[in-house]
């Protein structure tokens, strides 16, 4: 059956079509998180509809520019969406997600607005935060790679059909997914494609001058997001802390 969505427990339960993630996500209480729930648009885990900015400059309303980050919520990307391999189960996912994450330490990371190809997004700021943020990730994709359903031949078809490099080919073959390991980048996306460099100028530009008040993201936990059934929005099921919550 379908889940409600919102403030969500242990005991929800998923539909069998529905696909798990593992994100970074700020905290509630933080900030960060107040920040990309309004500028998206909504709140992941509330199910709330936010107010969002409108920066100056925009001939269009801010809404049209993150339809599509929209649906996924406001996150970082560890683990992307997979469904469950045969056998496995929601509390699967949960129980080894905790057991995982009991493994990681917290730290801080600077972030910055940048435009990546042809949408906008924040990334780590320096080589350091890439390389912690990186190594989580990895670390997340091994500990949980055996409760991902392994994609069928068509499905493996479509998805190598993508214009990749034979590295990024070999790593959607292993691990369901091109862009981990050597070719993972941590982002946090704020715009859908947007073929306008202007705008895409007019977002960083807004984000570059909110960042240093936000301050860096606390990396002290992960967090389960849940598409519910193909195409719904992405619901944000669990926090998962770290070893300790203190940001060092």
């Amino acid at each position: 059956m379908s889940a409600v969505v919102g403030n969500t427990g242990d005991q929800v339960e998923w539909s069998a079509g529905a696909r798990f993630a593992v994100y970074y996500a700020p905290s509630r209480e933080s900030v960060w998180w107040s920040a990309g729930s309004a500028w998206l648009g909504r709140d992941a885990e509330s199910a709330e509809r936010c107010v969002s900015p409108q920066p100056e400059g925009l001939t269009r309303a801010l809404a049209e520019l993150t339809e599509a980050p929209r649906r996924y919520g406001w996150h970082g990307t560890l683990v992307a969406p997979f469904r469950l391999a045969e056998g496995v189960t929601q509390q699967h996912v949960l129980e080894a997600t905790r057991q995982w994450a009991h493994t990681q330490s917290p730290f801080a990371l600077p972030v910055e607005a940048a435009t990546l190809g042809d949408f906008v997004a924040l990334r780590p700021a320096d080589q350091n935060g890439e390389a912690n943020i990186g190594a989580v990730a990895a670390s997340a994709l091994r500990s949980l790679d055996a409760l991902r359903a392994r994609p069928s031949a068509a499905d493996l078809a479509r998805r190598l059909a993508a214009p990749l490099s034979e590295r990024q080919r070999a790593l959607l073959i292993e691990w369901g997914y091109p862009y981990v390991f050597d070719e993972f980048r941590f982002h946090m996306t704020l715009s859908s494609s947007l073929a306008d460099a202007d705008e895409r100028a007019t977002l960083v530009a807004w984000w570059l001058a909110q960042t240093p008040g936000l301050g860096p993201l606390a990396v002290d936990h992960a967090a389960l997001f849940v598409e519910p059934a193909p195409g719904e929005p992405f619901v944000l099921w669990q926090r998962v802390p770290f070893q300790t919550r203190e940001v060092k």
